[in-house]
């Protein structure tokens, strides 16, 4: 039996929706392709007009790491996030035009707000979107991307990353220190920009 902490925690982090037609979907950096193939699915399926990776090198780490997956297939000499995202894109054959990449982000919060910055040199106004995130990083992408576009109407199509799951996370030290890890930075990162946003 699960206990009640597990399972409010499962739920606070493990946001998701059922996709919808909308006008975008953002997508925070990662190095994993299943992120921006899931995205390029949802693209030929009808949903978005605009596509929109971001990520550049990781705050945490002084180049790119590398592909993580699939690293036959999509074999290029990728420096960012943005620029991986968008070779899985092309080789998934979703056209240039609908691509709108920001390549200079080193975490979360700077994916989104950087996004919205590349959007409205565009031109582009946005009033529904999708994120399509990793399975644990869910809240705070959408927490951040909520800050960052707070007049669009945002949900969350996740990908499952690394076999964490909302219903396996906690039976694994993987999945604790991952999930545990989250709720943290979900507290920890917004004290400034919360207050500024609620007051």
């Amino acid at each position: 039996m699960v206990n009640r902490i597990i399972t409010d925690i499962s739920n606070y982090i493990f946001v998701s929706d059922e996709p919808e037609r909308v006008d975008a979907i953002f997508l925070p950096g990662s190095s994993y392709p299943e992120q921006p193939e899931y995205a390029a699915e949802l693209y030929h399926r009808g949903y978005a007009k605009w596509l929109i990776p971001s990520g550049g090198v990781s705050v945490k780490v002084a180049q790119w790491p590398g592909v993580q997956s699939k690293a036959d297939k999509y074999d290029g000499d990728y420096h960012s996030d943005c620029e991986f995202f968008t070779d899985v894109f092309l080789k998934n054959g979703v056209p240039a035009d609908a691509i709108i990449g920001e390549n200079q982000s080193g975490h979360t919060r700077d994916n989104a707000f950087l996004s919205r910055k590349v959007v409205e040199e565009k031109g582009i106004t946005l009033g529904t979107a999708l994120i399509v995130c990793k399975a644990f990083h869910a809240r705070r992408s959408l927490m951040l991307y909520q800050m960052a576009f707070p007049e669009v109407a945002l949900k969350v199509c996740p990908v499952c990353y690394l076999g964490i799951t909302k219903d396996n996370w906690y039976k694994t030290e993987k999945g604790i220190d991952r999930v545990l890890g989250e709720l943290a930075r979900c507290g920890n990162q917004f004290v400034g920009d919360m207050k500024a946003y609620l007051l």
